[in-house]
């Protein structure tokens, strides 16, 4: 049943089956999934010897010294292919997600999130690199990720599970709750009316997908750099204005982490969950997704197309989602205001810019939303052909399309957590496969480093 309340139609959910679906949610991310992904951060961590600390000027060069080189073949740029796996990336999550993280488990949530961030440098190295050392030619274009290497391993239904997952979160996460914050958002900041933001967001998105990834890519080469930049921007204006009490904040979140008082109160232990489960969240190193694009890099050198995925972590959580959170804390509305996820960091922002802290914040959420649709488009396609062998792809366009009109109108308070309980299901192939194929991982990392050491001997 549907009801019409202004401008969004109020599905009347099962209160059980909500309630049940939050619990399942919950139970999917909980130590289990949670320990899955800090053992594998952890294993390529201690085996390359801590690259992303001690390795830092090497896959800094190797980066960032990198951006501008073109595309090999018929492969994505470098900027092309970071550009496409953060515009999934970096969504409503750097912006909604870390408020909810710091109004559930306090400031320690952050000091977590850092660590987090820390160890899935590494399983974002071992993921790209597999994704240019195990991938094939087909006339479609590359095809890679973790449903093939879990082929590769003679495991086929892991690899189905792990397609079909990429689907329906691409529906879900990657689609309905995008369109959703989305005209949310602009609805909030400046009247547009929602049905208005869904059909020019499909519109746009229907688009891009003609063209195909290589469509795509230029797209968020564009795209991704300019919302990321800006966003940065308004946050450290934020911060700046507030330089007071950047220390006090800074103390904030090692006493809400380690401190003695949140230790004996309980409170260490919120920080923990929830700083570890949204650092795991916002730059996806384990979930598989981002390999899939990786994996279509003009890149012929794994090792190299590793050091992508230590930067893609470092970008969205240590730079964008700490950011963030400096300017929630150093603005003090996170005492001071009752709200929480983007209307906290839009309080937040609205210290600093006045009555256009919300409209800011509106805008760059809008952005976000949008470049999420783009990164999840491609990846449920790649789910789908590994689903049915190439068919119905059409039909799956046309599918997330009208789901991003229907997002923008529906009241979704499920769907976050149907969404969560997906990408548990998503992380835990992907990260069986990545730990199947260590040692071809671990293989390039030294083969690497044997090279540069040849290199830099007389």
């Amino acid at each position: 049943m549907l009801a019409v309340d202004g401008n969004r139609l109020l599905p009347s959910w099962d209160k059980e089956g909500e309630r049940m679906l939050e619990r399942l949610s919950a139970l999917a991310w909980s130590w289990p999934t949670v320990g899955l992904f800090l053992l594998a951060g952890g294993y390529f961590s201690v085996k390359t010897g801590w690259f992303q600390l001690f390795g830092l000027r090497i896959w800094w060069s190797g980066t960032v010294g990198q951006l501008r080189r073109g595309a090999g073949g018929t492969g994505l740029s470098a900027l092309q292919t970071l550009s496409t796996a953060l515009a999934a990336t970096i969504g409503t999550g750097s912006v909604a997600g870390v408020a909810m993280a710091l109004t559930f488990g306090g400031p320690g949530a952050v000091f977590w999130m850092w660590v987090s961030a820390l160890l899935a440098m590494m399983t974002g190295w071992a993921e790209k690199a597999l994704s240019v050392a195990l991938r094939r030619k087909t006339p479609e274009g590359w095809e890679g990720g973790p449903a093939y290497w879990l082929r590769l391993a003679g495991h086929p239904r892991l690899a189905q599970l792990f397609a079909l997952c990429t689907v329906l979160c691409s529906l879900g996460m990657g689609n309905l709750v995008q369109s959703n914050s989305m005209a949310q958002a602009l609805e909030g900041a400046g009247g547009v009316p929602p049905l208005a933001t869904g059909l020019a967001a499909a519109l746009l998105v229907g688009l891009a997908l003609a063209g195909g990834l290589g469509r795509l890519g230029r797209i968020c080469e564009v795209l991704v750099p300019v919302m990321a930049l800006g966003y940065l921007g308004g946050g450290l204006w934020v911060i700046l204005a507030h330089a007071e009490a950047v220390p006090g904040a800074l103390a904030s979140v090692w006493e809400g982490a380690l401190g003695r008082e949140a230790v004996l109160g309980g409170g260490a232990a919120a920080a923990l969950q929830y700083g570890l489960a949204r650092g795991v969240c916002t730059n996806e190193a384990g979930l598989g997704s981002t390999a899939l694009v990786h994996c279509a890099s003009g890149n012929d050198d794994p090792a190299r197309e590793g050091m992508w995925g230590i930067f893609e972590v470092f970008c969205s959580t240590l730079v964008i989602c700490t950011v963030t959170a400096l300017a929630i804390l150093t603005s003090g509305v996170l005492e001071a205001e009752s709200v929480t996820g983007v209307l906290l960091t839009a309080a937040a922002f609205s210290t600093v810019m006045g009555d256009w802290g919300g409209g800011f914040v509106a805008v760059c959420l809008a952005l976000f939303g949008f470049s999420t649709l783009l990164g999840w488009s491609w990846y449920g396609q790649s789910g789908v052909r590994t689903l049915t062998g190439g068919r119905g792809v059409s039909a799956y366009r046309l599918v997330f399309l009208a789901l991003i009109v229907l997002g923008s109108v529906l009241e979704l308070r499920p769907v976050w957590q149907l969404s969560d309980l997906f990408n548990a299901l998503m992380a835990w192939p992907s990260l069986i496969a990545l730990l199947l194929w260590r040692e071809e991982a671990l293989g390039v990392f030294r083969s690497a480093a044997r090279d540069r050491a040849a290199s830099a001997s007389p």
